[in-house]
């Protein structure tokens, strides 16, 4: 078990390393910071004076590495539009970005999981049918074109829920459905998957052939098996839903984190795109990590072969 920590541990900071290394490059070669920075018709002599005042006429490698130093002393710079420590922006955005994320996912799995464990103990049946094409339909949804049907729905024609803010619970009502649909078909289909597979396994028709409640046998035999991929898929999602709220917060307006990248990639605020999308990765990539250890932990045999 020490083993596989370690190796994964390893592995998760090798590919942070790698993040920061895109995250800067991309940042500092496809667009000229300088140019960013300088507005509509610059002269020359205006942009050298930007490249000196923010050491961008210094060697890129020079570069990275005093990016890097920062990054592990915790500072993410400064913001070249408002001055403002990109750190303590961040602070500020990240609960409500978090708290969506977190009541998405929690959401589309209190959907997704009954439901595909439902398709599965009705494999082939017309309850199998129809939620396979649910999940069809709301997988090929743009996510900001299902926000725009619920704003319609129950923003405009019911007047039911607000459309815009973020200063009560009900006006993350709609956001977060219309986040959570962006994981929920392919939980769905994942559970099904799994359920279809652990129900056609020896251990269920032995415990049928003992007897024992068909309710008893899908949620305490076969769910467990079947949720160790939904597990490793759930996190996955949920760092995608921190990068994906975006669009949603954008529609909502909502001041999290995915507005600031917004506003910060419409200004060309580049510290601070390069901290969100920094942030964001790394997120991905702790989620990833624990993922693996806690399906580890709850089955023994990966434990067994991985070592």
């Amino acid at each position: 078990m020490f083993v596989l920590l370690v190796r994964r541990a390893g592995l998760a900071i090798m590919v942070a390393v790698t993040v920061s290394l895109l995250c800067f490059v991309l940042s500092n070669v496809a667009v000229d910071p300088a140019l960013a920075l300088a507005g509509d018709s610059p002269t020359e002599a205006d942009l050298q004076a930007l490249r000196e005042r923010y050491a961008l006429d210094r060697p890129l490698p020079e570069r990275y590495a005093a990016y890097l130093g920062r990054l592990i002393s915790g500072d993410l710079g400064t913001s070249q539009l408002t001055g403002e420590r990109v750190s303590q922006m961040l602070a500020d955005r990240v609960g409500v970005t978090a708290s969506l994320a977190l009541a998405a996912i929690l959401l589309a799995l209190l959907i997704a999981v009954p439901a595909g464990v439902v398709a599965a103990a009705h494999r082939g049946g017309w309850t199998d049918r129809i939620v396979s094409f649910i999940a069809a339909i709301v997988q090929a949804m743009p996510s900001f074109w299902a926000a725009l049907l619920l704003i319609i729905a129950f923003g405009v024609k019911l007047r039911w829920l607000p459309i815009s803010g973020s200063s009560t619970l009900a006006h993350y009502v709609l956001p977060t459905a219309a986040l959570s649909l962006y994981a929920m078909p392919a939980l769905t289909r994942l559970t099904r998957s799994g359920m279809t597979e652990a129900l056609d396994s020896d251990y269920i028709r032995t415990a049928r052939a003992m007897g024992l409640p068909t309710r008893s046998i899908l949620f305490k035999n076969a769910l467990r098996n079947a949720l160790l991929p939904v597990v490793s898929l759930g996190a996955v999602q949920f760092g995608f839903m921190l990068g994906g709220s975006i669009v949603i917060e954008s529609i909502f307006a909502i001041h999290g984190i995915g507005y600031l990248a917004w506003q910060s990639m419409i200004r060309s605020d580049m510290p601070v795109i390069q901290a969100v999308v920094l942030m964001v990765s790394l997120t991905y990539i702790v989620l990833t990590f624990l993922s693996d250890v806690l399906n580890t932990v709850l089955d023994p045999r990966l434990k067994r072969g991985r070592s």
